[in-house]
Parts: structure tokens; sequence; C-alpha cells
């Protein structure tokens, strides 16, 4: 009997994809991961990983083996191994920013003892915030994929595949009964996976703010182009933030000369290269336009 479009599609993915993903064993961790590269590195999540520094990798086809990890980011829950034996060919790392709601989605996993784990569904949202943390530093993971296509706790760390077996995100979490969330794959997360590759960690840039969307009234949007900014909810005492003039009800507009709508305009901008430097930023306080000039310092222990 022939398939149907859309099993045509889903079985196309499934079969492009399960031989790329791998059943992972760390420490006492485990979950899943996706084939990347031709040498060998693999994507998972970071709490999959936890603070093993290596483990097992097995793939369908039976191919097992062990790996190191490369680095491991908390704040994204992102990680980067590679295995020391043979692996399958790469995935292909597509782009989230592309995805729009009702889209298929197929999620491919190997938990442990199954060969291969697929289900499908549709992104049933986007832009959604998920909070990590790493010690006593808590991040948003912004633009998180919702989808209904059912998670398995071993398939933590697999690959969220589009129609054309494209890797748009990696599974994360269960958020309730049928909605699973995404890591996406879009420009952030790839200096992220890039920063793992190059130096085992991510450095980032902190200021000491505390932030939220607002939508900005009609009068201010015609007057500086932007339908929202950030609303400054608080100042860290002694922060970057503080020492550049920053108060609490201050509404962000640009931040490195580029307009900031929401938390990842800002997030994005803070990684290792603005560490040190000074960083413009615009607000409007008290309907008056004000520029200052903070300089970030490196996220750690002592910003906290």
């Amino acid at each position: 009997m022939a398939l149907d479009a859309y099993s045509q599609i889903v079985s196309s993915v499934a079969a492009e994809l399960t031989p790329k993903v791998a059943a992972v064993t760390a420490g006492r961790g485990s979950g899943s991961a996706v084939v990347f590269t031709s040498d060998g590195f693999l994507l998972t999540n970071a709490h999959v990983v936890g603070r093993a520094k290596n483990g097992t990798v097995a793939f369908s086809d039976g191919v097992s083996g062990d790996f190191i990890v490369v680095g491991a980011d908390p704040l994204s829950d992102l990680a980067v191994i590679r295995a020391l034996g043979t692996t399958p060919r790469p995935a292909v790392l597509g782009d989230s920013d592309a995805l729009v709601v009702g889209q298929l989605v197929v999620a491919v996993g190997n938990p442990l003892g199954l060969a291969g784990s697929v289900t499908a569904g549709v992104v049933s949202a986007l832009g959604r915030s998920l909070p990590a943390r790493s010690g006593s530093a808590v991040r948003l993971i912004e633009d998180v994929i919702q989808t209904d296509a059912a998670l398995n706790p071993g398939n933590s760390g697999g690959a969220l595949a589009d129609a054309e077996g494209h890797v748009v995100g990696i599974n994360t979490a269960v958020a309730g009964a049928g909605l699973g969330l995404a890591v996406p794959i879009n420009s952030t997360t790839r200096s992220i996976i890039a920063a793992l590759m190059s130096d085992g960690r991510v450095r980032r840039a902190y200021l000491g703010l505390v932030t939220t969307p607002a939508p900005l009234p009609p009068d201010i949007r015609e007057r500086v182009g932007q339908r929202s900014a950030l609303r400054v909810m608080e100042v860290v005492p002694g922060s970057p933030a503080a020492k550049a003039g920053l108060r609490a009800g201050d509404l962000m507009l640009t931040a490195g000369r580029k307009p900031v709508e929401d938390a990842q305009g800002l997030q994005r901008l803070m990684f290792a290269d603005a560490i040190g430097r000074p960083l413009p930023i615009t607000v409007l306080r008290n309907d008056a336009l004000v520029d200052v000039i903070a300089e970030p310092v490196e996220l750690g222990l002592s910003t906290i």
C-alpha cells in the first residue's frame, strides 16, 4: 500500500536521521546525541552529560564506542562531544528562525535499548523561554521551540528536524502532556556551538540588569521606529549597568547601536567579544532619550 504524503515525509526523515542519532551514556546520565560533523563531533544537551568528561555512544546499526566531552554550556543546555571511533555521515543543521507555527517536525532520538525512536507533530509555539541554571547564574534560553511531537526522557539531546531532514532543534525537555521543548538551532546557538568546539566553554559578558520585554506606546513607536523595548526592572548594585547610570524603569531601546526588542536581542550581544569593550546603550527615561556607555565584564562567580 502506498504511503500518504505525511507518512512519506516522516518515514524519509526517520530513514535519514535515525542512523545519525546516537544513544549516549555519561556517568549517571543518558540520552541522545546528533552527529553534526564528518570528524565525529556530536551535539547533545548539557544536562545529558552533566559533569562527566567521557562516556559511550551507540548507534542504531550496532556500532558503539567511547567519547570525550569537548564542552558543555548549562546556560544554553547544549554540549558538544566527540566520538573516538567511526561515526555515520553528519546530519545537516538547519535554521529554526525559518520555522512557522503549524509546520511539520519530526523528533528523532535513540533512548537506550531502542534502535531509534521517531515521533512526529507540529510546531505548536515559537518564542518560548526556558530558564537554564549554572550554579547561581540563571539565563533564559530564548526562542525555544514547542512541539506536540511526543518526547520521552531518553530523547533528550536528540534531533528535531523539519520536513527536509534538517536539524532545527535539540530536544531538551517535556513541557507537559503532549508538549515538548527543543533548543533552537539559529545564529545564537551556532555561536555557542563554535565556542564549545574551540574553547570548551562559552564566555559571556555581564551587565547586571533584570529586564522584561515591554511594548512601546504608539507615539514613541513612531518616534524611535520600533514596536517594543526592554524595561529595566532591576539594576544590580556595583554592576557595569549601575556604573553606567542605568536605572530601574528605563526602557532600553538600543544596545551596541542595534534595536533591542526582546531578551535575545540583548543576550546575543553578551558573548566574549563584548567583555571589557564600551557598549553604547540608549534608553527612554521620562520621555527623554538618554545615551550611556557600559563596559560589560565577564560573567563568573564574582559577578553573580
